[in-house]
């Protein structure tokens, strides 16, 4: 694979097409672009996140939904409170505001720079004063611990939209945006989910340390360090301080990231593949930081970028890029502009002939 040379650590391996064949995604067939997964496996460490064809879901009635009212409880109560951190703004103070946004930017980049391109798709490397940044940005971000996180969204690209995929968009908006959180997963979830190679992130001490002091890293980051610098620094009041950059930051920073699995999955056109259900959301891209991309992610999950147009509506790429000129980050994984164009041609649903 060719490798394009920046800096002497800021790298972008541009990965090609060996050949092609027929795969099978759920229901819908589909001609897949397929790489040497030998040398993908040994230059990001596994595969997991490319789409499993010889799963087939189990025939005869699906399990019960089982309902985990603790969830349900604590997800209601906590969007009341982002709703009263919606009331309070006009009572809020600048700085407050300002330092709010701040929190979003950093806990958002903690999932989209962390959890998922970084640690669930190894579509670049990060040193260890940039991963942990990462882990300290994905504490404050509060959407489950690295390992956890990460498990998740491999089981949800190698299985994706089947009873193995934890928020399967086949069972409805409501489902795969929150309603997979209240109630117990599809027993192929976790099957599968036990089933993963996570030796990569087992491997990562700072993953490892993130996810034994998980608990406590929460309270501290998602919750009191936003609460206290507003209250503290410019005598903010401590109700809005708690309600808008801890409460209110934390509802819009969750439904960001859910808007990718749910209106992500059925909301916007399919220039690269058409017989696969995620979509390019420019909405989506706006409020999760650039991963609304997501017909592109799903037939390319190993470009660091989940898009081909660079820092468009992508804040995420934009701040790998600039890890990598500060000699941070390096090796970002990069598919050709002629694969691109000739999936374009072969599965696309045409909607890039318009621009």
């Amino acid at each position: 694979l060719p490798i394009h040379e920046f800096s002497s650590t800021c790298t972008t391996t541009t990965v090609g097409t060996v050949t092609s064949r027929v795969t099978r995604n759920g229901d819908a067939v589909m001609e897949k672009d397929l790489l040497n997964h030998e040398d993908l496996a040994g230059d990001r460490g596994m595969i997991d996140d490319l789409f499993d064809e010889t799963y087939h879901e189990k025939e005869g009635p699906k399990p019960p939904v089982r309902y985990v009212w603790r969830n349900i409880i604590l997800m209601s109560l906590l969007h009341l409170g982002g709703i009263l951190g919606l009331m309070l703004i006009p009572y809020a103070k600048i700085q407050t505001l300002a330092w709010a946004a701040l929190c979003f930017l950093v806990s958002a980049v903690g999932i989209t720079a962390g959890s998922h391109r970084l640690w669930s798709h190894r579509s670049y490397k990060a040193t260890l004063p940039l991963r942990i940044f990462l882990t300290f940005a994905n504490s404050m971000a509060f959407q489950n611990d690295i390992y956890e996180w990460v498990r998740d969204h491999r089981v949800h690209h190698k299985f994706s939209e089947t009873d193995a995929d934890p928020h399967n968009a086949k069972r409805g908006f409501f489902f795969s945006h929150i309603g997979w959180l209240l109630v117990r997963k599809h027993p192929d979830v976790i099957e599968k989910g036990q089933k993963l190679d996570l030796s990569d992130i087992r491997a990562d001490k700072v993953v490892m340390f993130q996810r034994r002091y998980y608990k406590p890293s929460i309270v501290l980051l998602c919750f009191t360090v936003p609460t206290v610098v507003p209250w503290y620094f410019w005598e903010e009041s401590l109700i809005i301080s708690f309600f808008i950059p801890a409460i209110l930051r934390y509802v819009l920073g969750l439904n960001a990231t859910w808007l990718v699995n749910s209106a992500a999955h059925m909301f916007g056109n399919r220039p690269y593949d058409q017989n696969i259900n995620p979509r390019e959301n420019t909405l989506v891209s706006l409020g999760a930081l650039g991963e609304g991309f997501h017909n592109y992610h799903h037939t390319f999950p190993y470009d660091y970028s989940t898009s081909e147009f660079g820092w468009h509506f992508n804040l995420t790429t934009a701040f790998i890029d600039l890890m990598c000129l500060l000699g941070l980050a390096s090796d970002r994984k990069k598919v050709s502009k002629e694969v691109i164009l000739a999936r374009k041609m072969r599965t696309g649903d045409g909607s890039h002939k318009s621009g």
